[in-house]
């Protein structure tokens, strides 16, 4: 493939791709292995926001109730105020879910995943609205107004699956958000909160719906909230989910077909859409997750999911999660950026490449994408997602246009089979369940992407680029305009042209 990146010649590009992402249940983070992978995401990416399931779970206890007290119901926030306390000390802020049913307040048993959180709708709704309003009131009272403004607030997960709504009863969902929008914004009209967080399973005929019953009832809608998913029903072998992923044409298609819905409402025309979760697979135990394969598909999904979108959330940054029970390896498949063992698997750094891609958008396309920046750097980005495991190079040629004439230090950054693939590694080394330090500082290093540099130069504004990028590769490149200034008596090619001299040579 041949592109032109013309300075001349702007092209429309959001990138939104670490505004926020996904944790496991919202009480993990108590635990140090969390904090370590939070703290190393958003030290080398940074995500503006993250969102994760049980805010109301039991293991967050936040809701009692004393039956001997005839069913007197107390607040305890010991633990959100440390866990809010955690994400903001990392420069990271929560989208709150609100989520799933406190225990003492189900109406139900049913309950989802491992840690078992309550699905069914509440007993009495006039407890649950109480709970929500004394849940932000605190927040207030703790972080102030004005930054609780800055949380979003999404009503519940998912309610037209069965697994996570009881029956996925659209009826008994509508009258939770009703309830539930109006008891926010009676706590302050600045708060913004949506829904319906919706998955790929009937999600025409529920947004439709959501929307119809939103408008005829007037009431407080401030984003739609969806999610994506691009799999097929995965294939169970042990305790592991194998999956065949969406042609890329078709997620796209079927995703934006949301936006077409939401504008076809006047009251809704152009109002943001948040994609709350994404990934490849919706299980937490697909392998492709921990792969090159995935970081090649993930970096060509991030070119895309702003045109649409107000933001979308990667599911999720670390594998410190029980969905499915605890994990038997540390490459088990998990939603991760970071596997167990603080080691970075290769889509990770998709995310680390595109947090650098800010500023004038000269170049998009299926597999590349180049920006200029203020600073008059010029950043790249190039993926080889293998979809059919065709084994195929890709050569990509690239001439920049209207580049000022000189000399450019240009730096490569690449992830493939044989860099930054710490699963290759582990397979290598006999897929050892339970890792000892230097097995994890091995693979840590194994995680660490490829690096190569070059001189270029620019002549008449014009520089050319050629790239060969290997099945599921992405790459990263920068190019920066340098001045040389040697010290006195410094001369390179003779540094690395020193010779040996036989001795009966010298003088």
């Amino acid at each position: 493939m041949k592109y032109t990146a013309d300075l001349t010649k702007t092209v429309a590009f959001n990138n939104k791709a670490t505004h926020c992402v996904g944790t496991g249940r919202m009480d993990l983070a108590l635990h140090k292995e969390y904090l370590d992978q939070l703290k190393l995401t958003q030290d080398e990416i940074g995500f503006s926001y993250i969102r994760g399931h049980g805010l109301f779970s039991k293991y967050m206890g936040i809701y009692r109730e004393f039956r001997h007290m005839e069913g007197k119901a107390e607040y305890c926030f010991t633990y959100l105020d440390m866990v809010m306390d955690s994400y903001l000390e990392m420069n990271i802020r929560p989208f709150l879910e609100l989520g799933f049913m406190p225990d003492d307040l189900a109406s139900g048993t049913e309950t989802t995943f491992f840690w078992k959180g309550k699905i069914s709708p509440p007993k009495d709704y006039k407890k649950w609205t109480d709970l929500v309003q004394a849940t932000l009131r605190h927040l207030i009272e703790r972080y102030g107004i004005d930054e609780i403004r800055k949380w979003p607030v999404e009503v519940w997960n998912e309610p037209n699956l069965p697994s996570f709504w009881k029956d996925a009863d659209m009826d008994e969902y509508f009258k939770l958000y009703e309830l539930t929008s109006k008891a926010v914004k009676e706590v302050d009209e600045q708060i913004k909160v949506g829904g319906p967080a919706i998955c790929g399973v009937d999600d025409v005929r529920w947004l439709k719906a959501f929307l119809d019953f939103v408008k005829s009832k007037n009431l407080p809608m401030d984003f739609v909230s969806r999610h994506h998913y691009t799999s097929y029903m995965p294939s169970l072998e042990g305790h592991y989910s194998y999956i065949d992923l969406h042609e890329p044409k078709n997620a796209f298609e079927w995703l934006e077909r949301s936006r077409d819905i939401v504008d076809s409402y006047d009251e809704f025309k152009g109002m943001e859409i948040f994609i709350t979760e994404f990934n490849t697979s919706y299980v937490p135990n697909a392998p492709i997750h921990d792969t090159v394969l995935n970081a090649a598909y993930v970096a060509h999904m991030l070119s895309r999911l702003g045109d649409k979108h107000e933001s979308y959330s990667y599911w999720t940054f670390g594998d410190l999660f029980e969905e499915f029970g605890v994990p038997f390896t540390p490459f088990h498949g998990g939603f991760g950026l970071v596997a167990n063992g603080l080691i970075k698997k290769p889509t990770f750094y998709t995310f680390a490449f595109y947090k650098k891609l800010q500023g004038e958008c000269l170049l998009r396309s299926e597999d590349a994408i180049v920006v200029k920046c203020e600073n008059g750097d010029w950043r790249g980005l190039l993926w080889n997602a293998d979809l059919y495991n065709e084994n195929s190079i890709k050569d990509i040629e690239i001439d920049i246009d209207e580049i000022a004439d000189g000399e450019y230090f240009m730096i490569e950054k690449y992830v493939d089979e044989n860099h930054a693939n710490p699963l290759k590694v582990w397979h290598e080394m006999g897929e050892p369940a339970s890792l000892d330090n230097e097995e994890k500082a091995l693979l840590r290093q194994a995680a660490e992407p490829g690096i190569c540099s070059s001189d270029r130069f620019a002549k008449d504004g014009k520089l050319n680029l050629s790239f060969n990028l290997n099945p599921n590769e992405v790459r990263y490149f920068e190019l920066k305009k340098i001045k040389r200034t040697p010290d006195t008596g410094y001369d390179y090619e003779r540094v690395i042209s020193q010779v040996c001299v036989p001795d009966e040579n010298q003088a």
